[in-house]
């Protein structure tokens, strides 16, 4: 079976369509599958659920979706550093389904093992919980949360073999993994692919099987926020 294409829009092609949910790996500004990303804007399908830990920035990630009115729903745990994002839920245009970061990565995990749902105490007692079903364990109080499945996934990863198998670089390892088992089909963009048999099993963070369509390409290396030291006079 084939899994390497040429570019994104090759790789998306036939999975893109009007109201669909996506996962979408990436914290913060690292480990963002920018060029699928940019695919989607080019596309145009719209109304979109996201189911991301954040929605990039206003010029990048998810933001530029934010920016042509694609993006519908937003299931998501930190939407700082977006002004267009804040924009658009303080005014109505966009619905945001908050949950804390764990609970949003045992959710896709969840999708992705074939688990419907998972009780955790997280987020019991405020809004996070309002709505949800509540049971006790043990004299304490747990809420029921869904598990997320996709219709499309949405990864980044550092290297993969022409097989799918994925490794991760540092925290771009943190929403990645779980984001690409919960889609009913995967497609990851890598900065390098390798000749099969060329990765250690034992560093396969991501097995292939997950994996249904790749891409190499060239990725920006951003920093969210910048913090230097003054240098000291000599």
């Amino acid at each position: 079976m084939k899994k390497v294409y040429g570019n994104a829009t090759e790789a998306l092609e036939g999975l893109l369509r009007d109201g669909i949910t996506i996962a979408a790996g990436g914290f913060g500004l690292c480990g963002i599958p920018e060029l699928l990303l940019q695919a989607i804007k080019e596309h145009g399908a719209k109304d979109l659920t996201f189911a991301s830990n954040n929605a990039g920035v206003d010029d990048f990630g998810i933001g530029i979706l934010l920016q042509t009115k694609q993006v519908k729903k937003m299931m998501s745990s930190y939407v700082g550093e977006n002004a267009e994002f804040m924009r658009q839920y303080l005014a109505g245009e966009l619905e945001i389904e908050f949950n804390p970061q764990g609970t949003l990565a045992e959710r896709m995990r969840a999708g992705g093992a074939g688990i419907p749902g998972f009780y955790t105490k997280t987020g019991v007692g405020t809004q996070v919980a309002e709505g949800k079903e509540h049971k006790d364990f043990d004299g304490e109080t747990y809420i029921l949360e869904r598990g997320i499945v996709a219709d499309l996934s949405i990864v980044k990863a550092w290297k993969a073999d022409d097989t799918g198998n994925l490794i991760f670089r540092k925290t771009a390892r943190n929403f990645n993994p779980p984001a690409a088992m919960c889609g009913k089909v995967c497609v990851a963009e890598v900065e390098e692919i390798v000749p099969r048999g060329s990765l250690d099993p034992d560093h396969i963070h991501l097995p292939g099987i997950y994996v249904h369509r790749l891409i190499q390409g060239e990725h920006e290396k951003r920093i969210e926020q910048r913090t230097t030291r003054k240098r000291e006079e000599a």
